[in-house]
């Protein structure tokens, strides 16, 4: 794994730098005032702190509201009382240590406890607390326990974030979940395009990677978590582009997140400028309420009015993202919203019969969860 203060990639004779300074102390951000770091350390000590040189310079830090400052640097409104750091129970589908089974066909291994920097609303903060021990590098288990279910056709690595891994290591597990044949997808979940677009760029091993492991009938696809279109610098395309010139699949995934994209003008665009770049938009999340995450929380009713607008306003390949809740009971799609009623239904669930089923739920303009929503009804996906 790559040190706090380097990145280990080759250089390319067109870039001007190859690595990025990771950041870990509020006090190496030269552009908060003595003031405000003191003010934001008690938010930094519950909720970590991390990020690097090239993303913080992505800031316009004359501007206070800056969505990029509201995404990596501490709000003190953090610390008020709100939701739990498991939200949607992730413990309860954990089959092993970093190995979580909630659907059919799906599996995640939790194999880096690191991201590339830390985003103020994650909803697995929790893993990067000390007292934590969800995550594991030894994926072993985690293998055994795919080979031992053939349902398993997806797998997930995530964390954390598993493109700060080292390449030998995910060449490694590329290597054994290709030895399983009903493994088809293999799936990185990660911000690093954003955060590091040079830890694609500026490694030929990785991109050698994904050459061999992403074949014309098992994909790698990269789950890439792109919230803002300022995010979408040059240098960030050119990392996407890298991706998919080396086969891997990209799709985008993202939060709706209060003071960052709660503007459809601004979600429209960044849905545009994906689809222009061959990296599909896939699922807009409602928050979920993670302890810490009050400021960034919006209501489902103003989300999804924000999601239409932004839909209006883009061509039909901008238009392909599903607005769900990520609810312990599976991915809860808000499909409508009329005067009375909010319409919703079961995109994937925990258990097989939810899969497909409606909920039509009494319309409630302040709930953000779907445990604070009246079901008036439930239709089986067969009727």
């Amino acid at each position: 794994m790559p040190s706090d203060n380097q990145t280990s990639h080759a250089s390319t004779p067109d870039d001007m730098r190859n690595r990025v300074k990771y950041i870990r102390r509020l006090d190496q951000v030269e552009q908060l005032s003595a003031q405000q770091r003191d003010r934001l350390g008690p938010v930094a000590s519950r909720y970590v702190f991390r990020a690097n040189d090239y993303y913080l310079g992505l800031i316009d830090w004359d501007d206070p509201e800056d969505p990029i400052r509201q995404l990596i640097i501490p709000r003190e409104e953090e610390l008020l009382e709100w939701g739990s750091l498991d939200a949607s129970n992730e413990e309860s589908v954990t089959v092993a240590r970093g190995v979580q089974h909630k659907y059919t066909d799906t599996v995640l291994l939790l194999c880096n406890e690191v991201c590339g920097a830390y985003c103020r609303y994650c909803f697995r903060k929790r893993l990067f607390m000390d007292e934590n021990d969800e995550v594991t590098n030894d994926v072993s288990e985690g293998l055994r326990y795919v080979a031992d279910h053939p349902e398993v056709t997806n797998v997930l690595l995530t964390g954390g974030d598993p493109l700060l891994m080292s390449t030998r290591r995910l060449v490694e597990i590329f290597e054994a979940l290709r030895a399983i044949p009903h493994v088809r997808i293999i799936r990185l979940g990660s911000k690093m395009p954003a955060f590091d677009p040079y830890r694609v760029l500026n490694d030929p091993e990785l991109q050698a990677a994904f050459r061999a492991y992403s074949t014309p009938q098992q994909r790698i696809y990269l789950m890439a978590h792109f919230d803002h279109p300022r995010e979408l610098t040059d240098l960030a395309i050119r990392g996407l582009d890298a991706c998919i010139r080396n086969g891997v699949i990209c799709v985008n995934q993202c939060p709706l997140i209060k003071g960052i994209n709660d503007d459809p003008y601004v979600l429209s665009e960044m849905y545009s400028t994906l689809s222009y770049i061959g990296c599909t938009p896939y699922y807009l999340f409602q928050g979920r309420p993670t302890a810490g995450n009050k400021p960034y929380e919006l209501p489902i009713v103003e989300g999804w009015k924000i999601f239409q607008h932004a839909l209006m306003l883009g061509s039909g390949l901008a238009r392909r993202a599903r607005y769900c809740m990520s609810h312990e009971t599976g991915k809860v799609e808000i499909m409508s919203i009329d005067d009375e009623h909010m319409y919703l239904r079961y995109h994937q669930a925990k258990f097989d019969d939810d899969v497909g089923r409606f909920l039509i739920c009494r319309r409630d303009d302040d709930a953000y969860w779907l445990d604070q929503l009246e079901v008036v009804s439930r239709v089986p996906a067969h009727v």
